[in-house]
């Protein structure tokens, strides 16, 4: 036998599982291979921890005087149909009843034995005298178990109400997540990159202040404005890359005043200064300011 099937019989000796047929072969190979015996104490210590990581699991306290109940209701066979019926009439006659039964304390003796029960009255009279049964369940018990079970089903209430609240607010965060801007999904980008800058310059009439923040690597730029002036309907914020040799690009429009998280349109070289200018609605039609900035951030 190699050590590979002794393995396999010594994990089924541990869960006391072999055939008598394996068991002999497992323990011949063990006197004959010694060494093999770490193999043997590392499935018991397995074995052993899966059975104490097993917690145990008391049956319902009411379990077998229930049981017993049920069993002595039921006739055992057809003649103890037909004795019950013959005590039915006979009671209903008047007649005293057929098989009447002794209370446990005074019965001093068990039925003569005649080779079988009279009746399976008889019989659980005899056991009674020599076995304790259980006790019914008192009022206390019974209340005991329904506290029981209602603190289980608040629990589960609990776990419940916390789960939906839990699975709210992620559907919460995940449509927030979802929607966010363009703008937004930018900046997060820009502000993870290795080369991320930021530079901050007051606007124009002094009422506010406005943000850029780029990435040379990115190829990205950002503009987070507060406190821009208000526009008329034949307005626009225009946005511009002013190259090095002052070529004005123009990087989209936006007419949102106060606060405002916008991406520029195009790519950012090192070295632009990013402008803002107020043209007509649409944007400038030359392709050129017309106006002068009111924001100006040198990307340097």
């Amino acid at each position: 036998m190699n050590e590979q099937k002794f393995a396999e019989l010594a994990a089924g000796h541990a869960m006391n599982a072999l055939s008598p047929a394996d068991l002999e072969s497992f323990e011949s190979a063990l006197a004959q291979h010694p060494e093999w015996t770490h193999i043997v104490q590392s499935d018991a210590a397995i074995a052993a921890g899966l059975a104490e990581g097993t917690p145990p699991v008391a049956p319902p306290l009411a379990m077998r005087s229930t049981l017993l109940s049920m069993i002595a209701a039921l006739p055992q066979d057809a003649r103890d149909v037909d004795d019950t019926h013959d005590a039915d009439e006979q009671q209903d006659a008047g007649a005293p009843p057929v098989h009447a039964v002794a209370p446990l304390e005074q019965a001093a003796e068990p039925p003569a034995s005649t080779g079988e029960f009279a009746t399976t009255t008889d019989f659980f009279a005899t056991v009674d005298q020599t076995r304790p049964v259980e006790p019914p369940t008192t009022t206390s018990g019974i209340q005991a178990i329904a506290r029981r079970n209602w603190s289980k089903g608040l629990f589960s209430l609990a776990a419940s109400l916390v789960l939906l609240v839990a699975i709210g607010f992620g559907a919460v965060n995940l449509n927030q997540w979802i929607g966010r801007s363009p703008a937004v999904v930018a900046l997060n980008e820009i502000e993870s990159a290795p080369d991320a800058q930021a530079a901050t310059v007051e606007i124009a009439d002094g009422e506010g202040v406005a943000t850029a923040h780029w990435s040379g690597s990115l190829g990205k730029a950002v503009l987070v404005t507060e406190g821009l002036p208000t526009l008329t309907t034949a307005q626009t914020f225009e946005m511009w890359f002013v190259r090095d040799d002052g070529t004005p690009i123009s990087a989209g429009t936006f007419a949102e005043p106060g606060e405002a998280t916008t991406l520029l349109a195009g790519t950012i070289e090192v070295g632009d200064t990013i402008a803002i200018t107020v043209e007509e609605a649409g944007g400038s039609p030359s392709g050129l300011p017309t106006t002068d900035p009111i924001v100006a951030i040198p990307t340097v």
